[in-house]
């Protein structure tokens, strides 16, 4: 959805207090695709600090079906965002700023799903866990190993100790 800026941004003192509805339903940040499974409207406060520019500020929830990253049991990830942006006019905008806002201002039209896009790569989690004691996968049979384990050999020698490992195989009693 656009929202048209050009009053705020051209009136010193001019606010506008905004709730929209949020049109995305998945994300898709690079590492997968994810469901949003439950959305708040955006709420956004728009106001002009100086000429040509305004402050936006908002909040927004969202909840998507993630996968753990060590188990892979389905996880609801939370994201309550709460963001501050500062936009200029796009004709005192310079260069650098402009190249920053191109990706969700559009002349004088601010597109709020690529704004809540933005916002939600810059504070997606690093790591996505069921819980914080996730034992994951067992990397022999694929067993999780929260439900139980498997009993496999998962012993993995250290590669620099190899030629002292052959010494000792190569010297051992029958």
């Amino acid at each position: 959805m656009l929202v048209n800026l050009s009053d705020v941004l051209t009136s010193e003192g001019n606010n506008m207090n905004l709730e929209i509805p949020l049109e995305m339903t998945e994300f898709d940040g690079g590492t997968g695709v994810f469901e949003i499974t439950e959305k708040s409207p955006v709420i956004l406060k728009i106001s002009n600090v100086e000429a040509d520019k305004a402050k936006i500020e908002g909040k927004v929830k969202v909840i998507f079906r993630t996968a753990c990253d060590r188990c892979l049991a389905e996880v609801p990830t939370s994201l309550d965002l709460e963001f501050e942006r500062l936009v200029t006019s796009p004709e005192i905008a310079s260069e650098d700023e402009a190249v920053d806002d191109l990706s969700f201002m559009e002349g004088y039209q601010l597109n709020v799903e690529t704004f809540v896009y933005n916002e939600i790569i810059g504070s997606w989690p690093a790591k996505i866990l069921c819980k914080e004691d996730c034992k994951g996968l067992c990397p022999v049979c694929g067993q999780d190993r929260n439900e139980r384990e498997c009993g496999c050999d998962t012993f993995v020698p250290d590669p620099r100790m190899a030629a002292i490992q052959d010494i000792f195989n190569a010297n051992k009693e029958v």
